[in-house]
């Protein structure tokens, strides 16, 4: 039996579904996640203002959204409107923000020439496992400088 034949076929929208119903985070939970984890990088918090004003939503979306992420444990936040990562969110952010950085390196690689949106939108349907192997590939890509010559070779060919 090949891949196809054993494969259960969805829309986009019915994968986020199952995702939603197993817990597991929206990819915009994961935008704002990965936002807050590079805004108290630098400074140990952050605020609900910043974060709409970067991420370009409502104050009131965002307020929403840190009522969720805190309800499910993934930061500390006060009426002050102080947004604080707990332990699992920095765990959390730290991957996120990993997963922005290793794909959006990989386009780099391919030759992408508007990779910060193409990472925003196809980063949340990466597995651990596919943003682990995209990982290993940028390294071997990295510490073989000969490797990247030939390929910057073959693509110029195409």
């Amino acid at each position: 039996m090949n891949h196809e034949q054993k494969a259960e076929f969805r829309t986009f929208r019915g994968y986020q579904l199952i995702s939603q119903k197993e817990g597991q985070l929206t990819p915009a939970m994961e935008d704002y996640l990965e936002m807050i984890f590079r805004l108290c990088s630098k400074d140990g918090y952050t605020r609900v203002g910043r974060l709409s004003d970067l991420l370009h939503v409502k104050p009131s979306s965002a307020s929403k959204m840190m009522m969720k992420l805190a309800e499910m444990g993934y930061l500390k936040y006060d009426r002050y409107e102080i947004i604080l990562l707990t332990e699992t969110g920095l765990k959390a952010g730290e991957y996120l923000l990993e997963r922005h950085n290793t794909v959006e390196q990989f386009l780099l690689l391919a030759g992408s020439s508007d990779s910060l949106e193409e990472t925003e939108l196809i980063e949340h349907s990466l597995s651990e496992k596919t943003v682990a192997c995209l990982k290993t590939m940028l390294e071997f890509f990295q510490s073989d400088p000969e490797s990247r010559k030939r390929f910057a070779e073959f693509k110029s060919r195409l």
